[in-house]
C-alpha cells in the first residue's frame, strides 16, 4: 500500500511489538503470537503515543467498551490486572521516547546543531593518564545505572601522552578495557588538547554529563588549568562531575609480565638518533651561514635558523624542535651577534631577538609537530579503511571455503603482524586446523572449542583463559557460528587497544559472512545436482518406458497369434502361449505405472477439478471421494514401491 501512494494510518498495543515479545511474556505470564517486526515502527513516518492510566482502561473494560461481555470477566482476571497494564504503559513510554530520540538526533544532524539538547541524560567518562582511573570509571558506571542511561568511555591521546612508558600504556588501556566490560562504549580520541577533543566528541554525541577523574596535585602554575575547569569554560551546557581517584596505589594495580620482561622499545633508539641528526643539523645550518654573514644582514640569516627549526619539526617531531630551537638561538648569538665567539651582547636590542626568535621557534616547532601528529593519525586511519575495503572486496569474489580460509589468514596475519589460524567445525562439532605449524600450538580442545560452544572470546586479553598466547574469536554469521579466529599477535597491546580489537572484530565478521556464503553456494550447487539428476532419471525412464511398449505390443499379439496358427496347438503349448501373453501384459501394465510416475514427478497430472465437482454434484448427502484418476496413480505408486 505504501509503495502505490496510499497512506497508512493504524494502531498497535505495545506488546504486539516482536522485540518486546519476551518481555511481555516474562511480565504478563501470557505468550503474544500476535506480533509485527519493529521495522514496521521504525519506518512510520510519525508515531502518536496514546496513553491511559492503568485505572481508567479498567473502568473501560468493566464498561463493555474494549471486550464483549462473555470475555471481560476472563481479561480481567488474566492479562488485564493493573499491575501488567502499569508495566505496560511503561514499556510504551520508553519505547516512544526512544522513537523520539532518533527523530531528534535525526534533525540535529541534519540542522548542524552542536549545542547540547538534555532531552535525554548521557553520560561521558574521561579515561585519563593519571592513577586511580579504575575508581572514575567504576564510578561513571555506578552513577550510569542509577539514572538508567547509556554511558561512553573515551581516553584522549595527545602527542604528549604518545611518550609515556609501556607500563602506563598498558594500565590506560585495560582501564579503558575494564568501562567496555561494565557496559561502555568505548572510543581512542586524539588531537593536540584533551579538554578540546573531549567537548567536541559531547557536543556530536549529545553528552549532557562529563565524568572526570580529579586530579590530586600539591601547587600547578597559574596558567595550566585543570581538564574539568577548561571543559566547562568551553561548554557552558555540559554538567561536569569530578571524581575522586581514590586509594592511587591500589588503583594502579600490577602491571602484566608481559610488559615488564618486554625487550626495550626499538623507537628509543630512533629518538635518540634524532637528537643527534638535530645537532649534526645546527652546526650544518651553523657552517652554511657563516660564509653568507659578509652578503646578507643579520636578519636574513635569522630566517635561515627558524627554515631549520621548521624542517627537524616536521621531520623529528616536537622534542628535536624545542632543542633545534634552543642550539639556533645560542648559535647566532655566540657566531653572528658582536662581540663574536661570546655569548655576551652589547646591544640590548639582541635581547629582544633572540626572545622573539626563541619564541617563534618554539611556536612553529610545536605547530608543526602537531600537525604531523595529526597527519599520521589520519593515516592510520585511511589505511584501516583501506585495508577493511580490500579485505571485504576480496572475500565477495571467494567460492571454496579452503579459498577464504587462506586468503583470510593472510590478510589478517600481515595486517596485524601476528600468527593467524582459522579453525573450522568437523565431526561431532569439533574444532579442526590446516596449519601444521600452529596446529600444536593452539589450544583445539580448551579455549578454542569453549570459544566455538559458548560463541564468546576467550583467551589473552579476556577474561576466559587469559594466561593463553593466543586470542580466540568466534566466527558469528547470521544463522550460526562458523569457526574460530585464532591470532597471536607480536605485541599485546595490539589486542588491547580498543580501536585495533574493533578492527580485528571487523576482520572476523568479513570471514564468518564469506564462510556461510560459500557454504550457501555449496548447498545451492548440490541442490541443483540433485535436480538435475532426478531430471534426467526421469527423462531417461521415460524414454525406456516408451520404448518398451512397442515390444512388449508385439510380444501379446505374436503369442495371441499362436492359438490361430495350423495345426492347433497341443494343451501344454496354449497354456505356454497364455502365460506369455500374461506375462507380456503384466510387464505392459508395469512400464505404465512407470510413465505415471515419471509423469507425476515431473509436474504434468493435475487434478481433474471438473470431475470431482460433477460428483460432489451428484453427492446430495456426503463429501464426493477423490477422482478415480488419483486413486490409480496412489495405486501404481504403491506398486512401484514394492517392486
Amino acid at each position: 500500500m505504501l509503495a502505490a501512494g496510499i497512506d497508512v494510518f493504524t494502531t498497535l498495543n505495545v506488546q504486539h511489538l516482536e522485540s518486546l515479545n519476551d518481555v511481555v511474556g516474562g511480565i504478563t505470564g501470557i505468550r503474544v503470537w500476535e506480533t509485527v517486526p519493529d521495522t514496521f515502527f521504525d519506518a512510520a513516518d510519525d508515531v502518536i503515543l496514546v496513553d491511559v492510566p492503568a485505572d481508567e482502561l479498567l473502568a473501560r473494560l468493566k464498561a463493555g467498551k474494549v471486550y464483549v461481555p462473555e470475555q471481560i470477566e476472563r481479561a480481567a482476571g488474566n492479562f488485564f490486572r493493573k499491575g501488567n497494564l502499569m508495566a505496560l504503559r511503561e514499556l510504551a513510554l520508553r519505547r516512544t521516547a526512544d522513537r523520539v530520540e532518533e527523530d531528534v538526533q535525526t534533525y540535529r544532524t541534519a540542522q548542524a546543531i552542536e549545542r547540547i539538547w538534555k532531552t535525554e541524560a548521557s553520560v561521558l567518562c574521561c579515561v585519563g593518564p593519571d592513577p586511580g582511573g579504575e575508581h572514575v570509571v567504576r564510578s561513571a558506571a555506578r552513577l550510569a545505572n542509577q539514572i538508567g542511561v547509556e554511558w561512553t568511555a573515551v581516553y584522549v591521546e595527545t602527542p604528549k601522552l604518545q611518550r609515556l612508558p609501556s607500563a602506563e600504556r598498558e594500565r590506560i588501556l585495560k582501564t579503558v578495557k575494564l568501562a567496555h566490560e561494565l557496559g561502555a562504549k568505548t572510543a581512542i580520541l586524539s588531537g593536540g588538547d584533551a579538554a578540546t577533543a573531549i567537548v567536541e566528541y559531547a557536543h556530536t554525541h549529545d553528552c549532557s554529563k562529563v565524568v572526570v577523574g580529579r586530579k590530586q596535585v600539591r601547587w600547578t602554575l597559574p596558567w595550566v588549568q585543570r581538564v574539568a575547569r577548561r571543559i566547562g569554560e568551553s561548554a557552558p551546557d555540559v554538567d561536569v562531575i569530578e571524581i575522586g581517584r581514590g586509594e592511587t596505589a591500589a588503583a594502579t594495580g600490577p602491571v602484566s609480565e608481559a610488559v615488564m620482561e618486554a625487550a626495550p622499545d626499538p623507537r628509543r633508539a630512533t629518538k635518540r638518533l634524532n637528537y643527534v641528526w638535530t645537532l649534526l643539523a645546527c652546526v650544518a645550518t651553523t657552517l652554511i651561514a657563516t660564509p653568507l654573514r659578509a652578503y646578507f644582514d643579520l636578519a636574513n640569516i635569522v630566517m635561515l635558523f627558524l627554515l631549520i627549526v621548521v624542517i627537524i619539526a616536521v621531520r623529528f617531531g616536537r622534542g628535536p624542535a624545542i632543542m633545534a630551537a634552543f642550539l639556533s638561538v645560542a648559535s647566532f648569538d655566540f657566531f653572528f651577534v658582536e662581540p663574536r665567539f661570546s655569548f655576551a651582547v652589547h646591544d640590548v636590542q639582541y635581547l629582544f631577538t633572540f626572545v622573539v626568535m626563541l619564541s617563534v621557534a618554539l611556536i612553529i616547532g610545536q605547530m608543526t609537530a602537531g600537525l604531523r601528529y595529526q597527519a599520521r593519525v589520519a593515516s592510520y586511519r585511511e589505511e584501516r579503511a583501506r585495508v577493511l575495503y580490500e579485505f571485504a572486496r576480496d572475500m565477495s569474489s571467494l567460492l571454496q571455503t579452503e579459498q577464504v580460509l587462506e586468503a583470510a589468514t593472510k590478510f589478517i596475519g600481515s595486517t596485524f603482524g601476528a600468527k593467524v589460524a582459522i579453525l573450522i567445525p568437523g565431526e561431532n562439532e569439533l574444532l579442526t586446523t590446516h596449519d601444521e605449524e600452529l596446529s600444536s600450538a593452539i589450544d583445539l580442545r580448551g579455549a578454542a572449542q569453549w570459544a566455538y560452544d559458548k560463541s564468546q572470546p576467550a583467551g589473552t586479553g579476556t577474561d576466559t583463559l587469559p594466561a593463553s598466547e593466543f586470542l580466540y574469536l568466534p566466527l558469528r554469521a547470521p544463522m550460526r557460528t562458523r569457526g574460530v579466529l585464532a591470532i597471536k599477535a607480536a605485541s599485546q597491546r595490539m589486542l588491547l587497544v580498543p580501536e585495533q580489537r574493533r578492527h580485528l572484530d571487523t576482520f572476523a565478521a568479513l570471514t564468518a559472512i564469506a564462510l556461510e556464503c560459500v557454504h550457501y553456494v555449496e548447498v545451492a550447487q548440490q541442490a541443483l545436482i540433485r535436480m538435475e539428476s532426478e531430471r534426467l532419471r526421469n527423462s531417461l525412464l521415460a524414454a525406456l518406458s516408451h520404448d518398451l511398449r512397442t515390444p512388449l505390443a508385439g510380444l501379446v499379439g505374436l503369442a495371441e497369434s499362436l492359438d490361430l496358427t495350423k495345426p492347433e496347438l497341443s494343451g501344454v503349448q496354449r497354456d505356454t502361449a497364455h502365460a506369455i501373453v500374461e506375462q507380456a501384459r503384466r510387464m505392459n501394465a508395469l512400464v505404465n505405472n512407470l510413465l505415471d510416475m515419471a509423469r507425476i514427478q515431473s509436474g504434468e497430472v493435475k487434478r481433474n477439478q471438473g470431475s470431482a465437482a460433477g460428483s460432489r454434484a451428484t453427492s446430495g448427502r456426503s463429501v464426493a471421494s477423490p477422482a478415480p484418476a488419483v486413486g490409480r496413480v496412489r495405486r501404481y505408486v504403491d506398486r512401484a514401491r514394492a517392486i
